[in-house]
């Protein structure tokens, strides 16, 4: 049985290193310290300046990576991926970093985001006789490499990309280069790096470097190509420039807390949202607690501003995987007491305010609900240091459909009464943008949030990933 999380789906992680004697090692290092962006499969390519090696398997980092695969992956750059699937479906073909052979010799492609016209691409191709390996979007733009008319590699990768629309932060390998590119709007994150030994790194967040010794030098911009190779690090500027759309849902909940993305620490972000919702519907009560781990820091920030103390009433469980055995179906909210567990002396008998992120379906939390009611909690207040997810995100994170998005189909009044709690409030969109204000890196993309998609898609790529399904058979 499949866990079905209440949450909008991990995203994917990038990893690439230039210039290293262990840059396989460091490649592994920092998977491991992303493994948060995406848990269905896992893959490095390196290359010793004349071929690409690479392994990729179903499953978790540690568990993919033995000693042994390492030492085959050779030379001193390399790129790695995680993955969870936005579109294509999950199995072990559909795993990055994408390799390919072409007339431009061997590439390797590792791809976080979605690409919006990816279809219609892939459709085009497919009628003019290419033969795709993979049911992932990522694979379109080696296509378009490989059928490029320039000589010149970055000249095709320039080419190829000013064919795609969406969101991307690449990492693109050959036996001479390492590219580093992110799209015009910047959605999803990406930053540059040095080792003390002088390696170039880049990751999709900054926690990567510190496992890897790595000092954060700065974001890649939004539409820039870092190129880097034997004779150093240059910036291109290749495509038309757009209005900056960076995630928000980055700093809400995607993003490790101790990372800095977007040039800004995510704590100190998550905090002020939390410190933004305790003005939002203020309600007496004894304790305020989160629902770990994502909104734990916007829970200490309500409770600073508040003044409400702060309690660890949800103990979350670390060794749940993304798939497990349901030893009888008839037993109820079996999925949510499997992740979470209430600690009874800090609810019973208390006046309790929940802090949570984001509510997608709402079935996990009312399961915590009736948890902390059974535990003999007072009052339940819920708080969501987000406002109200009413459209689905075709960028790259995996929201459920509008028809299953519970603030998409049903009021405030109507959700409370779902959730079984005494009162609810979401964080609005002017207390949203208030805790990022001043923020150095332009706007953001709030689009699940106000339907604004700042770039356009027909209405058949929200369908793409069930479209994909029908090849979604074990390897």
């Amino acid at each position: 049985m499949i866990l079905q999380s209440d949450k909008p789906k991990e995203e994917c992680a990038i990893f690439g290193i230039y210039n290293s004697k262990e840059a396989a090692n460091f490649t592994y290092l920092g998977l491991y310290s992303l493994q948060h962006r995406g848990q269905e499969s896992s893959g490095i390519v390196s290359t010793d300046g004349n071929h690409l090696y690479r392994y990729a398997n179903m499953g978790l980092v540690a568990n993919i990576f033995t000693q042994s695969k390492i030492k085959e992956l050779i030379g001193e750059a390399a790129i790695g991926h995680n993955r969870y699937s936005t579109t294509g479906a999950s199995f072990l073909r559909n795993a990055q970093p994408v390799r390919v052979e072409s007339h431009l010799g061997p590439i390797s492609l590792a791809h976080n985001g979605n690409l919006v016209n990816s279809w219609d691409i892939r459709n085009r191709l497919e009628k003019d006789g290419s033969i795709f390996q993979t049911t992932i979007d990522s694979e379109v733009i080696v296509h378009l490499m490989a059928r490029s008319h320039q000589t010149d590699l970055l000249q095709a990768l320039c080419e190829s990309l000013n064919q795609v629309r969406g969101a991307y932060s690449l990492l693109v390998l050959t036996p001479r280069y390492l590219i580093a590119v992110r799209d015009p709007n910047g959605f999803r994150p990406l930053v540059m790096g040095k080792r003390p030994d002088g390696a170039i790194v880049f990751a999709s967040e900054t926690c990567a470097f510190d496992i890897t010794e790595t000092e954060y030098v700065r974001d890649v911009e939004p539409g820039e190509m870092v190129v880097v190779d034997h004779t150093g690090v240059r910036s291109l500027y290749p495509f038309a420039k757009a209005q900056p759309s960076l995630c928000i849902f980055e700093y809400i909940y995607f993003a490790r807390p101790d990372s800095y993305i977007f040039g800004e620490s995510v704590y100190k972000v998550r905090k002020e949202l939390g410190r933004q919702l305790a003005h939002v519907m203020p309600v007496e009560a004894d304790v305020v607690i989160p629902v770990p781990d994502s909104a734990t820091i916007a829970a200490l920030g309500y409770s600073e501003e508040s003044g409400i103390p702060y309690q660890s009433g949800l103990i979350r469980s670390h060794y749940v995987g993304r798939t497990f055995i349901e030893p009888d179906q008839k037993i109820r909210d079996f999925g949510a007491k499997i992740k979470y567990n209430v600690v009874k002396e800090v609810v019973n008998g208390k006046r309790v305010i929940v802090i949570d992120d984001s509510v997608m379906r709402g079935t996990t939390s009312r399961k915590i609900i009736k948890m902390l009611r059974n535990a003999g909690a007072k009052e339940v207040h819920f708080r969501v240091s987000a406002p109200p997810t009413i459209s689905p995100c075709y960028y790259g994170i995996d929201i459920p459909t509008h028809k299953e998005l519970i603030a998409a189909t049903h009021t405030i009044d109507e959700i409370q009464k779902y959730l079984r709690v005494d009162s609810i409030a979401y964080l609005s969109l002017d207390r949203m943008n208030k805790a990022v204000e001043g923020h150095k890196g332009g706007g953001f993309c709030d689009a699940c949030f106000t339907t604004k998609y700042p770039v356009e898609f027909q209405e058949h790529v929200g369908n793409q990933k069930s479209l994909f399904t029908e090849y979604a058979v074990e390897e």
